[in-house]
């Protein structure tokens, strides 16, 4: 019998100068997006437009911003109604592992108050090479919306209103490798709450994704590689179509690992569409706010397993 090769995430490119909206390459591409998502909760988008030289940028500028003392980096403290927003650190189950949080990440504004917070002179090319990152990351997102959207038949419109509807958070995230006698886990396995989550890291690997059928895969990291994650309110909309890959971090390699995820979330109320719902897909989920279950996730659930739209708002 020959060994079979271990599963790999499915990989999409989003470099093609044809990818336009009513080409073939496009309608192909919708497909293998919500295909990817149905299946395995994630894929590997090629994505070119994070030139070679900003992703250098983003991330000595990731190793600046984790360099400053730690009383620096507390200060990015989440408001009440938004927990995980703020800094993350210090932990004694998770000693490799320190984040931070920087709400509205793709506009100037959000970025802005971040970097002041931390360089209460500025620092300008922080500021300037985070937004810009972030917000070419943001248009990632978008455009895997519009594809969703569109290969499941929901109207555009709503398409439209769904992204002008949509906030993100950037976490920025930083793993060391561990010392004797650590454990290698940089963090346990876990789903996203988000609605989309886009993982993007250094050339340190470590990140692994939990198929359906219990296996971990292990992603070569690559400056154009952005893994694309459904979250659980993505499950929610979906009326249970796509699936929330569960995920960690295990370091077993002696360099230091920096990564960013960015992750978006719905201001408005989250409705499954008609178009979602018929004779096989009786409708799972109740309207619900994002945010409101993101809350109840870190007040009722923390550290248990499964999607926690279906203890927040399954029918």
């Amino acid at each position: 019998m020959g060994s079979q090769d271990p599963p790999k995430l499915p990989v999409i490119d989003f470099t093609k100068e044809a990818l336009k909206p009513g080409t073939s390459s496009w309608t192909l591409a919708c497909e293998n997006v919500r295909n990817a998502l149905e299946e395995y909760g994630c894929f590997v988008a090629v994505y070119d437009k994070v030139s070679l030289d900003l992703d250098k940028a983003f991330f000595s500028s990731l190793v600046e911003l984790f360099d400053l003392p730690t009383e620096t980096k507390a200060q990015n403290i989440a408001p009440e109604d938004k927990p995980y927003f703020g800094y993350f650190g210090q932990l004694p189950l998770l000693p490799l592992y320190e984040s931070m949080g920087i709400d509205e990440a793709p506009t100037l504004q959000g970025t802005q108050a971040f970097t002041n917070l931390m360089w209460p002179k500025g620092n300008v090319h922080f500021c300037e090479t985070v937004q810009s990152y972030a917000k070419l990351v943001s248009e990632l997102e978008q455009t895997v919306m519009r594809m969703v959207f569109e290969s499941y038949g929901v109207e555009k419109n709503r398409c439209e209103s769904h992204i002008q509807s949509t906030t993100y958070l950037l976490r920025v995230m930083k793993y060391r490798s561990p010392q004797m006698g650590e454990p290698s886990v940089g963090v346990n396995p876990h789903t996203d709450k988000s609605f989309i989550t886009i993982l993007h890291q250094n050339q340190v690997n470590g990140l692994e994704v939990e198929t359906k059928d219990g296996e971990w895969i292990g992603f070569e990291p690559l400056p154009s590689h952005f893994v694309v994650m459904a979250a659980d309110a993505f499950v929610a909309w979906s009326n249970n179509r796509v699936h929330s890959a569960s995920h960690r971090v295990i370091m077993n390699g002696n360099g230091v690992r920096y990564s960013s995820g960015l992750f978006s979330f719905q201001k408005e109320i989250i409705h499954v569409p008609e178009e979602l719902v018929d004779d096989e897909h009786p409708l799972q989920f109740k309207p619900f706010d994002h945010m409101s279950m993101f809350r109840f996730y870190f007040t009722n659930m923390q550290g248990q397993d499964g999607c926690c739209a279906k203890a927040y708002c399954g029918v």
